[in-house]
């Protein structure tokens, strides 16, 4: 796919590009679509939920999905927001939390943007043998290219972390496989498409609430105060037990695509 509204054929599939802005009704087929992608402690970020539901009306030409063309199915979503960004490593920011209040920060004061952050990519769990990944990555490069912006950021969740909790990201992001490439399969996928690591980011996004909330959104106990591994987490959960809080800052990865702006060829 190289460009908003287009399509582009996938496994015998034409799977075409949508933004929300021009066909919100499909919107309905993905209603639970969060709920089967994300673990539910993922569900409760304390910045990103201030702004997360705002991003349809603010930015419904950032937000798309991936729709079969034959079927008229909903395969995935793309959530993006433009940002500012000074074009250095430093500029990036500390992660998803900023980026996302910065993104918003931006539209009210009327600035111009320089980049666009990818937020997130969605893919049922039905659709991922479909190799969308990286459709979905070109259709948000294909969203800045279009509006003259000439990168693609992303705070990477890196999906294999859940499995080493207490590696610190810095060290989990330098990790290769035998051939050179990045163990992380997720971020594999966009440095095969020319995107190169940026800095890691061990507190992206931050999500705080109380032990009886963890032990529900993970279904352990948490019997004193420590951290603690839990499921799907990238790293550890501190717990409280004085206070009655649990605390979680999530670690992500940078990457960075260099876009070629201008009007898709």
């Amino acid at each position: 796919m190289r460009a908003a509204g287009r399509w582009t054929i996938l496994g015998g599939m034409a799977v075409q590009l949508v933004r929300y802005r021009d066909q919100p009704d499909l919107w309905s087929q993905i209603e639970d679509l969060s709920d089967e992608v994300w673990p539910e402690y993922n569900l409760h970020g304390d910045e990103l939920n201030k702004y997360w539901g705002q991003l349809y009306d603010t930015f419904p030409e950032w937000q798309f999905v991936l729709l079969d063309t034959g079927s008229a199915e909903v395969l995935a979503e793309g959530h993006t927001i433009p940002v500012a960004w000074d074009g250095t490593d430093a500029g990036l920011g500390p992660g998803i939390d900023a980026a996302i209040a910065g993104g918003f920060a931006l539209r009210e004061a009327g600035g111009q943007p320089a980049a666009v952050c990818a937020l997130a990519a969605e893919i049922p769990p039905r659709n991922r043998r479909r190799k969308l990944s990286s459709v979905l990555l070109q259709g948000m490069a294909g969203l800045a290219r279009e509006a003259g912006l000439d990168a693609l950021i992303a705070p990477v969740r890196p999906n294999l972390k859940e499995k080493y909790p207490t590696i610190p990201i810095d060290r989990y992001a330098r990790w290769v496989r035998g051939d050179g490439t990045p163990f992380d399969p997720w971020v594999r996928v966009h440095t095969a498409m020319g995107a190169r690591i940026g800095p890691a980011i061990p507190r992206s996004m931050h999500i705080t609430g109380s032990v009886a909330e963890w032990e529900s959104w993970t279904g352990m106990r948490f019997p004193e105060t420590g951290d603690y591994v839990f499921p799907a987490g990238l790293a550890t959960v501190h717990i409280d037990r004085e206070a009655g809080t649990g605390d979680y800052w999530e670690p992500n990865i940078w990457v960075i695509h260099t876009v070629r702006a201008g009007p898709a060829q």
